[in-house]
């Protein structure tokens, strides 16, 4: 029988409130547990943080102090749920190797939304990003082994394959091309509403981290991938934001969100292999339990909604799992590797005219392909071992992507002269 959360009788929002010793979790070692474990805290750190900042700009859409009271409150254990989660990182983990969980989240959280929603705008959307963050993967990975002697094999497990995809250099694109045609949420399938606003907050996520730590890193050839990185990363939140159905209220929206962290945390808690971080899970879904219902009254007492008007049937969709997503992978970059965004769509780049605002937006940002941050870290690498770091069960599906003493700075992106 499907979990439903509307179902469950909730705990008062009161007692939801932490002390600062709950709130100083105990952290996993980086070492011992899943790689996935990791993934799993950052996804919710994402999560919550995305539910804190949406709950801060709903309160500042209010006139009704007595609502805004009951945002307050909420939004003050959520930002307790967000503390408790950024405890279960180890002190020893240091930002590079977080970052590499960030980017295996990324990946294997988008190919797996990718193959179970019903849309194909949104399947379409999913599976063009993945190619991307899977390449920014590889360029971190490679910076892991030169600056810090260590392995992202060693975090990602044989989960996830580390090698090139579509360069990092071709990503920048002009922000028009951005804009996707979004959802509508009364025609949509649970899962896909679900999808669209999960993969949104994971990808903010990592945008707000490589915007705000990379400028602490300790090199200057770090500090500018994580740039460089960052402002691709810009792009994926655009790209997938425009995804969300705009028509949505305030108070549909507050529900949604409330609704979405449960589906995840009883997501995560399925999934969970860590006892300790199991426990977590547990908690706080009984916390968010309680945010959703009292959102459902907001709804009910505010706009004269009931919950089912804005999720038919509250049980809960397929539910997220981890796990190894390398031969869907290895697909999409055999048959989309080339491709760049066109407006609301896709197209190869081989098919585009020069003069399109692909082509211009690259010009105004890259003035020498070779002084890009993404391709030095390879060629710092190439320089310095002979060859580039890869984690590969075979050779790329691509031929212009298996010379491993070489970077390839043209593939989806240089018109190929006939």
């Amino acid at each position: 029988m499907k979990f439903n959360p509307f179902e469950e009788k909730p705990k008062s929002l009161e007692s939801c409130l932490m002390d600062f010793k709950t709130m100083a979790g105990k952290s996993y070692n980086k070492l011992e547990a899943s790689p996935y474990t990791r993934v799993r805290c950052i996804l919710m750190n994402g999560t919550e943080y995305e539910s804190v900042w949406f709950g801060h700009n709903f309160h500042r859409h209010v006139d009704d102090n007595d609502l805004k009271r009951t945002l307050a409150l909420i939004r003050r254990n959520e930002q307790q749920q967000q503390k408790l989660i950024s405890s279960l990182k180890p002190i020893d983990e240091n930002l590079l190797e977080t970052t590499i969980g960030y980017e295996q989240l990324a990946v294997d959280l988008t190919a797996f939304l990718a193959q179970h929603v019903k849309d194909k705008n949104v399947k379409d959307a999913l599976d063009f990003a993945l190619l991307e963050d899977f390449d920014h993967l590889y360029r971190y990975a490679n910076m892991l082994e030169s600056d810090m002697g260590a392995h992202a094999e060693d975090y990602v497990g044989d989960y996830t394959e580390i090698m090139p995809a579509r360069p990092t250099i071709a990503h920048h694109r002009h922000p028009y091309d951005s804009v996707k045609n979004h959802i509508v949420n009364k025609n949509a399938d649970p899962f896909d509403k679900c999808a669209v606003n999960i993969i949104t907050a994971a990808e903010q996520q990592t945008m707000n981290y490589y915007m705000n730590l990379g400028a602490f890193y300790k090199t200057q050839r770090g500090r500018e991938i994580y740039a460089e990185i960052a402002m691709v990363e810009e792009q994926h939140v655009t790209h997938y934001g425009s995804l969300i159905d705009p028509s949505a209220s305030w108070f549909e929206m507050c529900l949604m969100h409330e609704y979405i962290e449960c589906y995840l945390y009883y997501s995560m808690l399925c999934d969970e292999s860590e006892p300790n971080v199991k426990k977590v899970w547990e908690m706080l879904l009984e916390q968010e339990i309680a945010h959703l219902h009292a959102s459902a009254k907001n709804l009910k007492k505010y706009e004269k909604k009931e919950w089912q008007e804005v999720i038919p049937n509250g049980a809960f969709p397929e539910l997220i799992s981890f796990k190894s997503n390398k031969n869907y992978i290895r697909n999409i970059l055999k048959d989309t590797v080339t491709n760049t965004a066109l407006r609301e769509g896709y197209i190869d780049t081989c098919k585009l005219d020069e003069k399109s605002d692909f082509y211009k937006y690259q010009k105004r940002v890259i003035k020498k392909d070779r002084d890009m941050a993404s391709h030095l870290v390879i060629n710092d690498h190439i320089e310095r071992f002979g060859k580039d770091y890869r984690v590969e069960d075979k050779l790329s599906p691509i031929k212009e992507l298996q010379d491993r003493t070489y970077d390839n700075t043209t593939l989806g992106r240089v018109i190929k002269k006939k």
